[in-house]
């Protein structure tokens, strides 16, 4: 059998850390907590379940503090944590089952991440595969009988296992704090922290985060390096950003750099809004609708449901046709 470190970095979490703690308690062989600087009874709470309890300073950098957490594991695999994640059920008896069973030949074990769309985070699936429990000392070994390489292909496999994600609050201010210092200080988001941005603007800021990163998706719009996708993406968010400042002109501009390349569901709720305020219902109706039926998401996964629905309503109510209000709520609960 496999003994497990259960690592995790902690800050403020005395609401919610006893009931992830008592969750995982069967699974570890060991628990190591690192606190960022909690200033509630977080530590407290910690050491009721392991003495090991550290303090790292805080320095804006996830990974640097998960790094501490890991470099002070012993046991053969590493489980990674956070607090408002809860192992249930069937799915406790599985991890034991596994670490019964698991081939030391295994480096890094997939388990599924659940409860997404419930909680309004920025991922627009409910669960997805992500790895949890991976190997602390991976053996290097030479390949090959010439032309020798070293074999850094991890072997990654799949389980059933689901973690629901449950948290009490929301931590758009905190990431985008996050991402503000990142690029205020000149540096370049990769794509992938790019999309977690965009995802986080559009589905959580306020408009004084947009005023915040106006400059730098300006920037993204211009960069030959990126992507496509990318820059239509940051024309998105422009558009927004414009239409909430009244900025019209520069509102279509963005709006007609997508839709001269793929128009996407966001694009005709932003549409929808504008001529929603306009008080021109037939043209709001025509771009709600399309952003319900006829496009595709880009952001959220709401901008094609929810709130084109919630727009069609609107619409139907200011125009007095309550019918067609009525069927758009109906087919809103059913989804």
């Amino acid at each position: 059998m496999i003994t497990v470190s259960v690592c995790m970095i902690v800050k403020n979490e005395s609401e919610i850390l006893e009931r992830c703690l008592e969750s995982l308690k069967t699974i570890w062989d060991e628990l190591i907590i690192v606190d960022t600087g909690s200033d509630d009874n977080t530590m407290d709470i910690a050491r009721r379940y392991t003495e090991r309890v550290y303090e790292f300073p805080w320095t804006g950098d996830f990974s640097e503090a998960r790094n501490y957490a890991l470099d002070k594991a012993t046991c053969d695999y590493i489980y990674t944590a956070d607090a408002d994640e809860i192992l249930e059920g069937e799915n406790v008896d599985a991890f034991l089952a596994l670490k019964s069973c698991l081939d030391e030949s295994v480096d890094v074990v997939q388990m599924y991440y659940g409860n997404q769309l419930d909680q309004g985070t920025v991922y627009n699936y409910d669960k997805e595969l992500r790895p949890k429990l991976f190997k602390r000392v991976r053996p290097i070994r030479f390949m090959d009988p010439i032309h020798e390489t070293l074999d850094l292909d991890p072997v990654i496999i799949d389980s059933d296992i689901v973690i629901t994600h449950r948290p009490t609050s929301q931590h758009s201010g905190r990431d985008l704090a996050s991402f503000e210092r990142i690029v205020s200080s000149g540096g370049r988001l990769s794509r992938r922290l790019q999309r977690f941005l965009n995802r986080e603007l559009y589905m959580q800021g306020r408009p004084e985060d947009y005023e915040t990163f106006a400059g730098y998706l300006y920037g993204v719009t211009c960069d030959a390096e990126r992507s496509t996708d990318e820059v239509l993406e940051a024309c998105t968010l422009l558009a927004r950003y414009h239409r909430l400042r009244g900025e019209i002109p520069q509102m279509f501009d963005n709006v007609v750099k997508v839709i001269a390349e793929e128009v996407n569901s966001e694009i005709c709720d932003e549409l929808g809004a504008y001529y929603l305020g306009l008080g021109d219902y037939d043209n709001a109706a025509i771009w709600y609708y399309n952003a319900w039926h006829e496009t595709t998401p880009v952001l959220s996964i709401h901008a094609g449901s929810d709130t084109a629905l919630d727009g069609l309503i609107e619409v139907y109510r200011a125009l007095g046709n309550d019918e067609m209000a009525e069927e758009y709520i109906r087919i809103k609960e059913e989804n």
